[in-house]
């Protein structure tokens, strides 16, 4: 008898992190694998959605699929939808082919996807639906502000790792490689930039270990662009006296060796969508784009611990991007920056091997 009260209770809570708490959601949210207190992607799009039901008392919840697979997401959708979800935001690159699969199976819900857009397995279709608005960011403007920020600041020896070569991944890293490129021409200096995907987007002991061998090696500042990865790369920083750059949200909170944060504004994309769908004015079968023109992006200044680096130099730069003066390369075909054409930057390319 307690053997079998034990599996129904584990049954139960499995399914609770599945499928949120049970009740009737008109608002969903799918996380990917991580959870809505991140730190990071989710974390940001969840905000949006919060301060959205805040102003309007409308029913939501967030579902965590068991695994980042295509069925796994498409039973947490179902679930959703099974409660009531009226419309499902989705979060990021991962969700592409799973909300070009839903927009189709669920003609009568509307998908949000943050930052991605909808695609079949294998790209030859990419469809964006009536009953889907994608949104996407010039994630290379925010990536650009970042090496440029750091490099004024006065650091030559910087890196980036990256949680793996998705299109938004890549272009975060070779904008911050122009960016700090740029500075260093402005400065007459000479960069070094370190340089890897780690195939995760998870903490783990073996990013902890990278990141320290970079810090250990004169590494002083590593852009961690890599969801909760970028929590193995602060622990790192902390133990090896190391800064990083943090990703997607303000992270200062997360450490205190956070140095700035190149920032998607992803709760105004989550939010702006809600609210366009509940006024009627859904932008269905589109991609809407959020850069520096629009404050899709930005670097966190008033948490930033900059000592040289100002923000008249900050909204000098900004506002050549908002011009158009500057325009970060933001190819996504290689991922490895050897197509970049760099004048004061070495990039030391690190491709790790699997075990």
């Amino acid at each position: 008898m307690k053997k079998k009260l034990c599996l129904i209770i584990t049954i139960v809570i499995i399914m609770s992190v599945l499928s949120g708490c049970g009740e009737k959601a008109e608002i969903a949210l799918i996380t990917d694998i991580g959870t809505v207190e991140d730190g990071s992607f989710n974390q940001g799009v969840w905000d949006g959605i919060r301060r959205y039901v805040d102003e309007t008392a409308i029913s939501y919840d967030f579902y965590r699929p068991s695994d980042t697979d295509l069925d796994s997401y498409m039973k947490a959708i179902k679930t959703a939808v099974k409660r009531g979800a009226k419309v499902v935001v989705c979060p990021g690159e991962l969700f592409g082919e799973v909300v070009y699969t839903a927009q189709f199976k669920y003609p009568k819900v509307s998908f949000i996807l943050v930052d991605g857009e909808p695609h079949n397995e294998d790209y030859s279709d990419e469809t964006i639906a009536d009953n889907t608005m994608a949104v996407v960011f010039s994630d290379e403007q925010a990536g650009f502000l970042a090496g440029y920020a750091a490099v004024r600041e006065g650091y030559t020896n910087i890196g980036f790792l990256g949680g793996d070569t998705q299109k938004p991944v890549i272009r975060y890293g070779y904008g911050f490689v122009q960016g700090a490129d740029y500075a260093a021409i402005e400065l007459g200096k000479m960069v070094t930039i370190n340089y890897c995907y780690g195939k995760t987007f998870e903490e783990s002991p073996e990013m902890v270990q990278l990141a320290s061998s970079w810090y250990q090696n004169g590494t002083e500042v590593i852009f961690a662009c890599a969801g909760a990865m970028g929590h193995s790369v602060m622990k790192a920083a902390e133990e090896n006296g190391g800064l990083v750059i943090g990703v997607d949200v303000d992270q200062s909170r997360e450490s205190p060796t956070v140095l700035t944060s190149a920032m998607k504004e992803l709760a105004n994309a989550s939010y702006r969508g809600l609210s366009d769908y509940y006024n009627g004015s859904f932008q269905g079968g589109k991609t809407l784009l959020m850069d520096a023109g629009n404050d899709g992006i930005g670097l966190a200044m008033d948490t930033s611990k900059f000592v040289n680096f100002t923000d008249a130099e900050y909204n000098a730069i900004y506002g050549q991007l908002v011009d158009g003066k500057l325009v970060p390369y933001a190819g996504c075909d290689f991922g490895n920056t050897f197509d970049l054409t760099l004048v004061n930057t070495t990039v030391n390319y690190l491709e790790l091997v699997d075990s």
